[in-house]
């Protein structure tokens, strides 16, 4: 029997008609936009492996698939996509056609319209009120409705009753597979994106974060069309309203150096540059949790409390204690929840124009100077080539650096080709006077073995810097083989580290080791090199010039 004490009342929303096929078939029961104690309910009773652990949040699994399958995500190729869409070698888009889509399509309705419940999300994506984009997310699994609760950006109640048709709706059917001898298949998984008919499709992977970057491939595709630059970036702004956009692919500190307690937080991952200024694709954070602590990461670490999902990570069966050391399940252990959570957020999510443009490199080479101010036509040749070196694994005890290029530091996310993003950041930065830098957060004094990593504490210090404008009223000298102005001093910084060849011990061996790195940027750009925009342009000539040059 339940008292006065404990009795409660709902604010109903009108649930939208979804029809979802010719035959106009509707959802049984649809569950439409659940407050996240809702889910957590429904994640507990029905979803193998979901608990709440001592912080609040809701640990989940993903099943099988613990990352992205890049490999299993296609894109609709007609008369339209085929003139406009990057197709070919480097490209990230895997073409299918209109009709094995829809045999994908069919199969992920037919399941979901077989449960006896469905969630429905409907979010908005970019914070710039003024080009933002309704979004529908029909999925089977709570835990996938508040991931995309967490990740969207959340439509108050009057909002929601007058939301009325989407501008994109996702299908995701991922506990069901797609069928491995349909045409284009190439395993049980299959992520499919319909511009035309603004629908992406999941079946065969559990993965929360397809959601996540298929929405970021499509606010790759319509924002351009506007003139909005989309950018796979974190950013912050200052006190006095200076925005700085952040750029770096794995390991680079990208996460760190923009998470600062002295600067506000716009964004973590996915923003848009429009003639209003920047704003933030996404409404929350998915942070990588592989040995967090409370020292290193608090921001993230006070974060993860009730609302928050956990995915992938291992924890104690008693006291439900998550340990973040643990990689049983995955490496790719994360963490999702509503950027509010950090504490220095900015709401809402926008900011002035971006003065200042980081593009990170942690080079393990041990070549490139710990900073660097870039012309445009630098800055846009060092975007596209979106560069960093990984450390390989011992073989014969001998460590080789390896190098990573991921075009505009997001190549498997772009559908056009990456000279228009390029230009359309070199426009805006000309237009709006930004500059533009590359800071190396890799190796000095010999390569990766040999050299060390440079100190967290200097390249804070070349931040600030940039931030404060102090390095724009500085000398500057030019190296060799990549043209890039170095700065003499930067405060607080020992002068000899700013120019890479002092703080080598056998300058022959740096002299070989950055003609092997140019090789390899000029190797790499040849494939943006050949290609023409609209037939006939030689934009992205222009660009390889301003690499390097031996």
């Amino acid at each position: 029997m339940v008292g006065k004490a404990t009795t409660h009342h709902h604010q109903h929303l009108t649930v939208p008609t979804i029809c979802v096929s010719d035959s106009d078939l509707k959802f049984t029961h649809v569950l439409y936009n659940l407050s996240p104690s809702e889910l957590y309910e429904h994640a507990i009773k029905h979803e193998k492996g979901s608990f709440i652990t001592s912080s609040g949040a809701l640990a989940t699994l993903s099943g099988a698939k613990t990352g992205r399958s890049p490999r299993d995500k296609r894109v609709v190729k007609d008369e339209t996509t085929a003139d406009e869409l990057w197709w070919g070698r480097g490209s990230p888009n895997i073409e299918m056609d209109e009709h094995t889509f829809l045999i994908n399509r069919e199969r992920a309705v037919d399941y979901l319209i077989s449960l006896d419940k469905v969630f429905v999300n409907d979010q908005f994506l970019n914070w710039d009120p003024e080009n933002r984009i309704k979004v529908r997310i029909i999925s089977a699994r709570a835990y996938h409705s508040l991931f995309m609760h967490n990740m969207c950006i959340r439509p108050t109640h009057k909002e929601l009753e007058g939301f009325g048709e989407p501008d994109f709706t996702i299908y995701n059917a991922g506990q069901f597979p797609c069928n491995r001898y349909t045409h284009y298949m190439t395993s049980s998984t299959s992520v499919d994106l319909n511009l035309k008919r603004k629908e992406m499709v999941i079946l065969g992977t559990q993965y929360a974060g397809e959601m996540k970057k298929g929405l970021f491939s499509v606010m790759h595709y319509l924002m351009p069309q506007k003139q909005i630059l989309s950018l796979h970036s974190g950013c912050n702004m200052g006190k006095d309203g200076d925005v700085a956009l952040f750029f770096g692919l794995s390991g680079t500190g990208k996460t760190t150096l923009s998470t600062d307690r002295n600067r506000i937080l716009i964004g973590d991952d996915e923003h848009c540059w429009s003639d209003n200024g920047i704003s933030n694709i996404e409404g929350g954070c998915y942070a990588k949790c592989i040995d967090l602590s409370q020292e290193k990461e608090p921001d993230i670490w006070d974060a993860i409390k009730f609302g928050t999902v956990l995915e992938n990570v291992v924890f104690d069966e008693h006291s439900r204690e998550v340990d973040y050391t643990e990689k049983s399940v995955t490496e790719n252990t994360r963490a999702a929840y509503p950027i509010e959570y950090i504490a220095n957020a900015k709401i809402p999510c926008v900011g002035p124009h971006p003065k200042n443009v980081i593009l990170l490199a942690c080079d393990a080479f041990g070549v490139l100077p710990p900073v660097s101010k870039l012309s445009l036509p630098q800055t846009m040749y060092h975007f596209i080539s979106g560069y960093t070196a990984l450390v390989a694994g011992t073989e014969d005890g001998i460590k080789e650096p390896q190098a990573t290029f991921s075009a505009c530091f997001g190549a498997a996310f772009i559908t056009l080709h990456p000279t228009r993003y390029a230009a359309m950041l070199a426009d805006k930065m000309r237009k709006h006077g930004a500059t533009g830098w590359l800071v190396n957060t890799g190796w000095i004094g010999g390569s990766y073995g040999v050299g060390e990593r440079i100190s967290l504490k200097y390249t804070r210090k070349i931040i600030d810097a940039i931030h404060s404008g102090e390095l724009l009223n500085t000398t500057y000298k030019t190296t060799g083989v990549f043209g890039l102005e170095i700065p003499t001093e930067v405060e607080g910084v020992p002068s000899e580290l700013l120019d890479p060849i002092n703080t080598w011990e056998d300058r022959d061996s740096y002299k070989m080791t950055l003609l092997k790195l140019a090789d390899l940027f000029k190797r790499n750009f040849r494939v943006f090199a050949n290609y023409k925009i609209g037939g006939a342009s030689d934009l992205a000539d222009e660009i390889a010039a301003a690499g390097p040059n031996f």
